[in-house]
């Protein structure tokens, strides 16, 4: 494309901004569960006056080259304020909408001060907009990204990422990045739920993301397969043309109004795979256990899943197993530390295996972060792993006090 042939297309651009034939298309969100609007999505279109449409494929690639697509993005964001604001004075339900923004906004000075003033202007509250970029924003340049991302949410915006799993980023990005929703890559969706694989993948992503407490999305659910799979395996919310396409503003206030009512709530217990059953279990045992260690005494190590709502907090997440028994005894009132060092001793645990015992507990006082002494109850169970031969341990840790 020439220099001549650019101006020309930049110069339609500006000029649909100035007639509003680019406006959002909004393409709803559904909670898995209930079926029900919870989100959308505010997706470009240019509708010309004779409704023609111009593709996104056709100008938005062109508008990346350069920081033009600046200025589209905070268009489409004054555009969704402006449908909000109208949408609250007509008393019709409103729900978060997410806004697309480029890479380049991450150099933009001012961005978090601008995206205020915008949404201010308009008196919509921040919980209404979602910032979503894509994952490729956070290849490089981790320290600014995650600059940008902390000051955008302290602003009280959420922070969505887009096509989450397309790169090789994904794993770092969740690890060092503050964020609040992770949309899956549609081409996660490529063979229908249907290939084991393809299953495994979703299920880890979905399970990891339960974990860290992010919202998950899939975007691209087009058959009842996906949605089956999506749904047994935790995934919160589900976007596509299996429920609706983008919509012009009326028709999806329409919608809201007609979906945001009560609606027959389908029974989860009734759809979950044994992987959302797990999920279940795992959150009811941290309710009583916030403290868990799994523990391998043949190799002397061991890994510590959480450490919420516990009373001390010092050990490392994972490490030597004796290390940790050292370490622990530590943090227990003088008159328990000697016991608790030789209850949990891998010797002490190994005969115990060798007897038959199941499991091995000791109540003790232990030393909380707050300088106050509390009883704690920690219970050694051995487990079996069918593919190895090691003595295994589970233990489960609780305050009495």
């Amino acid at each position: 494309m020439d220099i001549n042939e650019k101006e020309k297309k930049l110069l339609a651009v500006k000029e649909a901004y100035k007639k509003k034939e680019i406006r959002p298309y909004y393409q709803p969100q559904y909670d898995a569960v209930t079926n029900k609007i919870i989100s959308a999505e505010a997706l470009t279109r240019w509708i010309k006056a004779d409704g023609t449409m111009v593709l996104p494929v056709d100008y938005i690639p062109f508008l990346e080259e350069s920081n033009a697509i600046l200025e589209l993005d905070w268009y489409m964001l004054d555009a969704v304020c402006d449908m909000l604001k109208r949408q609250r004075e007509q008393r019709i339900p409103s729900v978060p909408i997410a806004v697309n923004f480029s890479r380049r906004h991450i150099l933009e000075g001012g961005f978090v001060e601008l995206l205020c003033e915008t949404v201010n202007r308009y008196g919509i509250s921040h919980r209404l907009i979602k910032v979503e970029l894509t994952e490729s924003t956070f290849i490089d340049n981790t320290d600014e990204v995650e600059r940008f991302a902390n000051s955008v949410r302290e602003a009280g915006f959420s922070i969505s990422i887009d096509d989450f799993g397309s790169g090789l980023s994904s794993l770092s990005l969740v690890k060092d990045i503050s964020i609040d929703e992770l949309k899956l890559d549609r081409a996660l969706l490529s063979r229908n739920c249907e290939d084991e694989k393809e299953r495994i993948v979703l299920e880890s992503i979905l399970t990891f993301a339960h974990r860290l407490k992010l919202v998950t999305v899939a975007e691209g659910v087009e058959t009842s397969e996906q949605l089956g799979f999506l749904r047994t395996c935790g995934c919160k919310v589900i976007q596509g043309y299996l429920f609706a396409k983008p919509m012009p503003e009326q028709e999806f206030w329409q919608l809201c109004l007609k979906e945001t009512q009560d609606a027959e709530i389908e029974d989860i217990l009734k759809i979950q795979a044994v992987s959302s059953a797990h999920q279940l279990l795992i959150d009811a045992i941290f309710m009583r256990y916030p403290l868990v260690i799994f523990s391998n005494l043949t190799r002397n190590s061991y890994y510590m899943m959480t450490y919420e709502n516990f009373s001390a907090t010092s050990c490392a997440g994972s490490g030597v197993f004796e290390e940790l028994i050292q370490s622990g005894s530590m943090t227990m009132h003088p008159e328990d530390q000697e016991r608790f060092r030789t209850t949990f001793s891998i010797e002490n645990q190994l005969a115990a295996y060798a007897r038959g015992e199941k499991v091995i507990s000791l109540i003790t006082k232990q030393l909380g972060d707050d300088g106050i002494y509390r009883r704690v109850e920690t219970s050694n169970y051995f487990v079996k792993h069918p593919s190895v031969d090691d003595v295994l341990v589970i233990s489960l840790c609780h305050n009495l006090d």
